[in-house]
């Protein structure tokens, strides 16, 4: 559920789709395929693993002038080349690629296809499947698709070939980004419009619930009811650095939306292939060694440095101590007698971390820069680097750095641990996996955050957040990035420590956004939230499935409890950027700041 292209016109297909999905895998995926028309059936190609497998199995004799592509990453079936995409009807008449999760697939199957064999675990097969079950049952292909597309619930971009039809690819979106690239005599559809620059600059976006037919020369729009949409297309006029942001409107919010594929990623670089951890012995070696770990950075870094203390004293049973790297160098604590430092820095670049990790390397104390520059000063002058994996960020406010650190020390957490003799019940691949599924989730529910963001934030002057052990760490992250990008006077708190001053600040109307992910702190934090509430705060509870009571604002997937940090701030973060978009503010350039700190 990564990426799709697909093409139509008068070119060879086969090369355009492959071009366009080397464009998408920075998203992230485990197994790719394409499928092309050319008026003798539909030809199939799919294979596990890279784009460049692909091009291996794809047979050259074929040509064809109109295709779909699709690179996955696996949620419904293990990623294998029987559950990649393309997808086929029984009959091989339709074929479909599918990004997105579609939640009633299990009921779609017994009410509708009680009597068909499917080949996959996908939830995307049940879809080609009933534009099948519906044209057997005598509709047109159109009015089968539309039909499909009423009965699914969940999130798709689809695009659909009719082996009937080598003129027409049927395309659809819910929640999930698709755009359609209009060109001279040919036409062609996205998931991302930087994978078809390559060809068109000219793009027609398409709305949630709507139903395209497109042709070598024409685009026609509709939404489910079949009335006709008319849209003009847009012109992409991307330089060197606006081709990161496509056809978002910031930064911010793509960046939010690749924390799926980031996460992803990190799993993909930190696995061998056999799917057990793989990680530098170097760092394997420093990390049994020292009789207490410091972790030290700035800002949003030092909030992921709180969640990795957790990680680290949790599995691998070391104690570690954060700070910020402004204030440890001036003034650094009595250190034990076996130290071991870890920089974490998106940039690599920052000042004050640097003049820590100077003054530790002069007193001889090994290091470790977790970053998402290798090259850059931090990771030079540390002993050893942890790369993110995260992508360039450009948003000032960091979203996906910040997820890709909380994973990344997870994975070495982890791998610390079993490196140690330590039994442990966690394996992070699985649980990466989930929390990339839940983050996807999120992202998709965007409206929602935005309506919290009126609701709470439009015209307050401050806010607050409250959490209880981990969900805290989560509560200052929350605040930094609401004030960053809006301006708005916002702050964390430990909600035990509401009654020892902070709730003298609570007033009538004043937003409290408390996090309940935690089973053990779970009553104490609503206790808290009836604490401010009885003084006239506005409070909204944002809770984990499972842990959620009546009235609670807004549910986040289930997660491990050691990985709710990673899904809970996805909210937060949308929760801030609609913030900053109700108050007219600059997203991705707040004022006062700047993308690497280099100066002290």
């Amino acid at each position: 559920m990564c990426g799709i292209v697909g093409y139509i016109g008068h070119e060879d297909a086969k090369e355009i789709l492959l071009k366009g999905l080397e464009k998408l895998e920075y998203r992230g995926y485990d197994s790719a395929g394409i499928a092309v028309n050319n008026g003798n059936g539909v030809h199939y190609f799919k294979e596990k693993g890279r784009i460049a497998d692909l091009r291996e199995a794809i047979d050259n004799e074929v040509e064809a002038t109109a295709g779909i592509g699709h690179t996955r990453w696996a949620t419904h079936g293990v990623p294998n080349r029987i559950n990649a995409h393309p997808h086929q009807s029984a009959s091989c008449r339709f074929t479909l690629v599918h990004n997105g999760v579609i939640e009633n697939y299990e009921m779609l199957k017994r009410s509708f296809l009680e009597t068909v064999e499917l080949k996959s675990e996908t939830d995307t097969e049940v879809i080609v499947q009933m534009v099948e079950y519906f044209v057997n049952n005598g509709d047109t292909v159109e009015d089968s698709f539309r039909k499909t597309l009423k009965e699914l619930k969940g999130s798709y971009a689809l695009a659909l070939l009719d082996n009937e039809d080598k003129d027409r690819i049927y395309v659809a979106k819910n929640k999930s980004p698709l755009l359609v690239g209009v060109g001279d005599n040919f036409n062609v559809v996205a998931s991302d419009a930087m994978a078809m620059l390559q060809v068109t600059d000219q793009y027609i976006e398409l709305m949630d619930k709507e139903m395209v037919i497109v042709t070598r020369d024409s685009v026609i729009i509709k939404n489910l009811d079949g009335a006709e949409i008319i849209r003009n297309s847009f012109t992409c006029e991307l330089d060197a650095s606006e081709i990161e942001k496509g056809t978002y409107p910031h930064f911010m919010l793509k960046e939010i939306d690749e924390q799926p594929f980031v996460i992803r990623k990190i799993i993909q670089r930190y696995q061998d292939e056999q799917g057990a951890l793989k990680l530098d012995e170097d760092i394997r070696g420093a990390m049994q060694d020292p009789d207490r770990i410091y972790i030290v950075a700035c800002g949003t870094s030092y909030h992921a440095g709180l969640v990795g203390k957790q990680f680290i004293e949790t599995l691998a049973k070391i104690p570690v101590e954060v700070h910020v790297a402004s204030e440890f160098s001036y003034n650094m604590p009595l250190l034990t007698g076996k130290p071991l430092f870890i920089f974490i820095s998106q940039s690599g670049e920052t000042a004050d971390s640097r003049a820590v990790l100077v003054k530790i390397k002069a007193l001889g104390h090994p290091a470790i820069t977790i970053t998402n520059v290798p090259g850059s000063t931090l990771s030079r002058e540390a002993d050893y680097t942890l790369h993110l994996h995260a992508g360039p960020e450009i948003a000032v406010a960091s979203t996906k750095a910040y997820t890709a650190q909380m994973a990344v020390l997870a994975i070495l957490a982890v791998d610390t641990a079993r490196t140690k003799g330590i039994e442990l019940d966690f394996d992070p691949i699985r649980e990466l996996s989930i929390v990339a599924n839940a983050m996807e989730v999120l992202c998709d529910q965007k409206e929602e955050m935005n309506q919290i963001a009126r609701e709470y934030l439009a015209t307050t002057r401050n806010c607050f957040f409250i959490g209880r052990g981990i969900d805290f760490y989560v509560g200052l992250e929350g605040a930094l990035k609401l004030k960053e990008i809006s301006y708005i006077q916002a702050e964390g708190f430990a909600g035990g420590e509401l009654k020892h001053g902070t709730i003298a600040l609570i007033e009538e109307g004043t937003p409290v956004i408390a996090i309940a992910t935690q089973e053990q702190v779970n009553l104490g934090i609503r206790g808290n939230v009836k604490e401010v509430d009885a003084r006239g705060a506005n409070s909204c509870i944002i809770s984990m499935k499972g842990l959620e009571s009546a009235g609670d604002r807004f549910v986040i997937p289930a997660v491990h409890e050691l990985m709710t940090p990673l899904v809970s701030v996805i909210p937060l973060q949308l929760i801030a950027y609609y913030a900053a978009l109700h108050r007219d503010c600059d997203v991705d350039k707040p004022r006062n700041l700047a993308k690497s700190v280099t100066v002290e």
